[in-house]
C-alpha cells in the first residue's frame, strides 16, 4: 500500500512539473509571438514624400484591406479607413491612418489589425490569441511587399 501511495504522489508531482513546463513554453511562445506583432506592426508602417506618393499608396492601402478583410469598410476617408468589427471573436479588424508630416509634405501611413478575444483583461493572452496573431502577422508583413509590387515606379 505504501508504494501505491508514493507512486501515486510521484505522479501527481510529474504531472505538476508537466504542467508548469507547458505553461512556461506557452508563455514564452506568448512573448514571441507578441515581439513578432511588433515588428510587423513597424513593418506595416510606411513613409511616403509627397501628395502624389502619398495619394497611390493609400489607394492601395484601401484596396489592401478590402481584400485582406471579410468585414465591409465603415470609413475610408483621407485620413481612416476602417472595417467593421466582426459580431464572432477571432476575426480581425483593420484600419489604417494617414497622418502628414509636420513640415506638411509627406505623410506616415499604417496598417493596424486585431481580433476580438485576442487579448484578455491587462492585455494577457485571450482564448483567440494563436488563431489572431497568425492572420494579422501574415497580413501585415505582406504590406510593404504588396505596395512594392503594385507601385509602379516614379518617371514609368
Amino acid at each position: 500500500m505504501k508504494t501505491l501511495i508514493a507512486l501515486a504522489i510521484a505522479s501527481f508531482a510529474l504531472v505538476a512539473c508537466s504542467s508548469a513546463e507547458k505553461e512556461k513554453q506557452r508563455e514564452i511562445g506568448f512573448t514571441h509571438s507578441e515581439q513578432s506583432l511588433e515588428a510587423a506592426q513597424h513593418s506595416a508602417t510606411i513613409a511616403c514624400t509627397d501628395a502624389a506618393q502619398c495619394d497611390a499608396i493609400w489607394k492601395l492601402t484601401k484596396t489592401y484591406v478590402e481584400q485582406n478583410s471579410k468585414e465591409r469598410l465603415t470609413r475610408a476617408d483621407d485620413a481612416v479607413i476602417q472595417t467593421d468589427v466582426p459580431y464572432d471573436s477571432g476575426k480581425p479588424v483593420f484600419s489604417a491612418t494617414r497622418v502628414a508630416n509636420a513640415n506638411g509634405s509627406g505623410a506616415v501611413i499604417a496598417l493596424y489589425a486585431q481580433c476580438r478575444g485576442m487579448y484578455g483583461p491587462e492585455r494577457a493572452r485571450g482564448s483567440n490569441y494563436d488563431d489572431c496573431a497568425e492572420k494579422i502577422l501574415n497580413t501585415q508583413n505582406g504590406f510593404q511587399r504588396y505596395l512594392q509590387t503594385h507601385l509602379t515606379p516614379r518617371g514609368s
